[in-house]
């Protein structure tokens, strides 16, 4: 995607400041709770690499070559690529990851089915997102309609949406956990740490694992 070429720089220092340090941190405990370490796993929608640097994810793929350098320098291997046409064999990965991403993919059903056209028998998929119930989405779509170029370009769905696309691709949902769980805001550090498991719309991000089913 053209914008996260053109705001690369802007979009990655985002996590260097108060708001975004922080959330950044909140969100990768939240992962971490769900997260089952490989040595082939795969981040679609790496972006900048962070996320799947820290969680020791060793390849990405995404669009945007201006974030891929940035991910390679934080020791993970980029491919450019969409993720509705994931330039892997079948079967490679025993995990995937996908990270505030999914709202910027096309087609978001195409996509996990290709994240589940790469994983391993019973390979798991890890899903990072803020859903369309939860008051943060709203805040993120109002930035939208005053024309901020990244969020313009996003799609929150919900919950139910959610688990039936990965229904659809041939995933079992399996656990969830919400965080963020304060007023939305994008200047100031994250107050409350609280990480509850289970689906609260009333949070700000969510983490959903799945596993790929067995035909």
């Amino acid at each position: 995607m053209w914008v996260f070429d053109e705001y690369a720089q802007a979009y990655d220092l985002w996590y260097e400041k108060p708001f975004g340090m922080s959330a950044y941190r909140l969100e990768l405990e939240c992962l971490r709770k769900l997260y089952q370490q490989s040595e082939t796993s795969l981040e679609i929608g790496v972006g900048s690499g962070r996320f799947a640097s820290a969680l020791g994810v060793r390849y990405g793929v995404d669009t945007s070559k201006e974030l891929l350098k940035m991910a390679l320098k934080r020791g993970v291997k980029g491919v450019l690529g969409k993720a509705e046409d994931l330039p892997f064999k079948e079967g490679i990965f025993d995990g995937v990851l996908i990270v505030v991403s999914l709202c910027f993919f096309e087609d978001p059903v195409a996509s996990l089915k290709e994240a589940n056209r790469v994983l391993k028998a019973e390979g798991s998929l890890l899903l990072g997102l803020v859903l369309s119930e939860s008051p943060w989405a709203e805040f993120y779509r109002d930035k939208a309609k005053k024309g901020h170029p990244i969020y313009s370009s996003a799609k929150f769905y919900t919950y139910s949406q959610i688990i039936t696309f990965l229904e659809n691709a041939g995933f079992g949902s399996d656990r969830v956990f919400t965080t963020l769980f304060e007023e939305p805001q994008d200047e100031k550090p994250i107050k409350t740490k609280e990480i509850r498991e289970g689906f609260w719309k009333e949070g700000g991000f969510f983490c959903i694992s799945s596993k790929k089913l067995s035909l």
